[in-house]
């Protein structure tokens, strides 16, 4: 019996690594997906033949990869694709969601958290905002609280938030949740039904094109939140043809009354980009990225260096050393330098071999 179960991991092994390698063939040691995902071959050929169709006069149905991507997206958060939206960035949905909110409403962030989530919740000018140290943020939610916004991986350093503690606290007092998973899309499991809204950026883990951003709402398409699809277009209508010209007289019945007009060559390479990751399973993608960080701390503690401790997350950031960023970079070895971090986020096209390269080089 172990030895079928050997053989079975064995065997899901290997077929995981014929995909990445029919997939990915980097010229550089790429450990910056937190910054940007590659893009799968797959991707690629489908965004050159969408370009190739439309040079020729013969456009293809581009928004049949939207309708496609949305419910790619909705399997891999584990929400119906009735309620997920098609954009472009976080920053559009954040403000979107922080329109909805009454005026001297509380909101809580996690200090440093990344811009694009947490900017246009200051930019209403009439919030009360406040920022506390991410391992105090389910602590600090009090009765005032109407919004929880937090990044469930920190774009920083990869310190990985408690969210089911954030989402007790939050319906202890009654506080919706907003929740970005740029950084954990496509390598860290997440159930979009634990919160209210769920927000993400798809060009990193899950490796789309940019310009392809996802927004989960509750059931009731945030109705009682007063969330109000403020840059409704005609492609938000529930019949998108009908509603080309005045006002759109009936919204779609389902979160797609909050998509933005889409980047549709995106959503066409975002369509193979996400049938890879459901080919591969967010379960093993998690299991090979946390065990190459997991090397890459080892390593770098045996160098004299301590990163900044966040188990069980597959960004790895060593305080002191993103000054040797551009050195690393003309090694051929492509990390981040954040916040004075050197910031390296491994991911299913890496290897044991990639993480020895980087101890290496830092090791001089």
């Amino acid at each position: 019996m172990d030895g079928e179960v050997q053989g079975s991991q064995s065997g899901a092994m290997e077929s995981f690594e014929n995909l990445v390698r029919a997939e990915f063939a980097p010229e550089t040691t790429y450990l910056n997906t937190a910054s940007t995902g590659l893009l799968p071959a797959r991707a690629l050929v489908a965004m050159r033949d969408a370009a190739a169709s439309a040079a020729a006069g013969q456009p293809l149905d581009m928004f049949a990869d939207v309708e496609a991507c949305r419910a790619a997206y909705g399997r891999l958060v584990g929400v119906p694709a009735t309620r997920v939206a098609a954009g472009a960035s976080v920053a559009t949905y954040s403000g979107l969601v922080a329109a909805a909110l009454p005026a001297g409403a509380e909101v809580l962030t996690a200090e440093a958290d990344f811009a694009s989530l947490v900017n246009p919740l200051y930019m209403r000018g009439d919030l009360k905002v406040r920022a506390v140290p991410l391992e105090r943020l389910a602590e600090s939610v009090g009765p005032d609280t109407a919004l929880v916004a937090v990044s469930s991986v920190q774009s920083a350093d990869g310190r990985i938030a408690d969210l089911a503690a954030v989402r007790d606290a939050a319906r202890q007092h009654g506080a919706r949740t907003l929740i970005d998973v740029s950084q954990a899309n496509g390598w860290l499991p997440t159930a979009a039904d634990d919160f209210d809204f769920v927000v993400a950026v798809a060009y990193k883990w899950v490796l789309c094109p940019r310009g392809v951003a996802f927004l989960v709402v509750p059931e009731d398409l945030g109705e009682s939140a007063g969330l109000t699809p403020l840059f409704a277009g005609w492609a938000s209508g529930e019949h998108p043809w009908d509603s080309c010209y005045g006002p759109v007289q009936e919204l779609a019945h389902s979160a797609r009354r909050f998509d933005e007009s889409p980047a549709l060559f995106s959503y066409t390479g975002a369509r193979q980009s996400l049938a890879l990751i459901e080919e591969l399973g967010v379960d093993a993608v998690h299991a090979h990225d946390t065990a190459l960080a997991d090397r890459f701390r080892e390593g770098v503690r045996s160098l004299g260096h301590e990163p900044v401790p966040a188990p069980g997350s597959a960004v790895v950031s060593v305080p002191g050393l993103g000054r040797r960023r551009d050195e690393v970079g003309r090694a051929g070895v492509q990390v981040s330098d954040r916040a004075g971090n050197l910031r390296a986020a491994f991911h299913l096209y890496n290897t044991a071999a990639d993480v020895d390269r980087l101890l290496d080089v830092l090791a001089g």
